[in-house]
């Protein structure tokens, strides 16, 4: 008699959150261990992440910190020479230089950004067996004209997340991949950014510098006349501009605590949470009408800024009747945020585990180039660029 074994998947997730890199190692897709850690620790002592890692072998497969997103790319396609600036050019889109200046100047971002680069200098010294993942904007279920002129579409961790909620949706309704549709509001600590999904892939999206409204941390979309008035700019005003900085308040907790004391809180949340809503609609006009807006997100996690999402996208007009959800975690999960969680379920996937099927369907394997291939503007000097593959 002959027995058929089938081997286990084993394959780890970090996201590097601009408030906690999470690492996720999902076994046979359910969620085995969870980790957390503070970015800024990381930052400083990046053999944090590094031996955690390490403690979690054997696995077949590493998703590490992506970014913006470039198309699947195994660390050792990357040349050692070129891979500091590689990882610097195509998966952060700035220096060493600006990161290092942000650095001494206690930018929380890019703390972040230099944890993410220390932490995959030692993958790549050790020899780990990490893939990095594409963003939204290099997906080929997405328009080429919804992506001229823009960068960011939705990062690494937006798409892992999204994966995450078609896989979740697919579940609660037991509907295939090809029948989910939804919108999804990820609200982070630093970013918020808002997903199309129609027949299980997604066709549009607003990113956390695009979304019309800002984040907690980040100003999102800029209008041209404040980047003119402005005119010098570097990659940590990215990370500034947004509610935190309007209102004073170091926490969405105490921000939200402010509110009815304080006009500047007043105004922050409120322009944050209608930027959001905004874009949900608009993406009705990409999608059509979702079976779902599903949210996720640390900012979600606050009940009155929860509350007050569900009850707004409810009482509109278009979205009245649609179903507003969290988007749920997988099997196992106590501790690591949804996009940890993403970014796992997508490394089974190419490590063909059993999300296969939803990264075959959603098109990962088959994103292409890097999130700054669409800028159309005579300043874009592309040919300084570090050239790979």
């Amino acid at each position: 008699m002959i027995y058929l074994v089938r081997l286990l998947v084993r394959v780890i997730g970090i996201d590097p959150g601009t408030k906690s890199m999470d690492v996720c190692l999902l076994e046979d897709g359910r969620v085995k261990e969870e980790m957390v850690f503070n970015s800024v620790d990381v930052a400083s002592r990046p053999e944090l992440l590094v031996r955690a890692v390490e403690r979690l072998s054997p696995y077949d497969l590493i998703v590490g910190p992506s970014g913006y997103g470039v198309e699947v790319t195994y660390i050792d396609e990357i040349p050692d020479d070129v891979f500091e600036k590689w990882y610097y050019t195509y998966v952060l889109l700035t220096s060493r230089e600006e990161i290092e200046e942000g650095v001494s100047r206690g930018d929380v971002g890019s703390y972040v950004y230099y944890a993410m680069v220390k932490a995959v200098k030692e993958f790549k010294k050790r020899r780990l067996p990490v893939v990095f993942i594409p963003g939204i904007i290099n997906l080929p279920t997405v328009p080429e004209f919804r992506k001229l002129n823009r960068v960011d579409l939705g990062t690494a961790d937006k798409l892992a997340v999204t994966a995450l909620a078609i896989l979740t949706q697919s579940l609660r309704w037991k509907i295939p991949y090809h029948e989910t549709s939804l919108i999804l509001a990820e609200l982070g600590f630093g970013y918020n950014a808002v997903v199309g999904v129609r027949e299980g892939v997604i066709l549009d999206a607003f990113g956390g510098t695009t979304i019309g409204g800002p984040g907690f941390l980040t100003m999102g979309c800029a209008d041209l006349e404040v980047v003119q008035l402005i005119k010098s700019w570097a990659k940590r005003d990215v990370f500034t501009g947004g509610a935190s900085y309007m209102s004073g308040c170091a926490t969405p907790e105490e921000l939200v605590e402010c509110y009815h004391l304080r006009v500047e809180c007043f105004n922050a949340l409120n322009s944050m949470i209608e930027g959001v809503l905004k874009a949900i609609h608009a993406l009705t006009y990409s999608v059509g009408i979702p079976k779902e807006v599903a949210y996720s997100g640390r900012l979600t996690k606050n009940q009155v800024i929860r509350e007050r999402l569900v009850r707004d996208c409810r009482a509109s007009e278009v979205l009245r009747g649609i179903n507003v959800t969290a988007v749920g975690s997988l099997p196992g999960t106590s501790e690591v945020k949804e996009t940890a969680q993403g970014y796992a379920l997508i490394g089974d996937g190419l490590a063909g585990g059993v999300f296969r099927d939803l990264i075959q369907h959603m098109r990962i394997k088959d994103a292409r180039g890097s999130a700054i291939d669409y800028i159309h503007h005579p300043r874009f000097r592309r040919e300084d660029l570090v050239r790979f593959k």
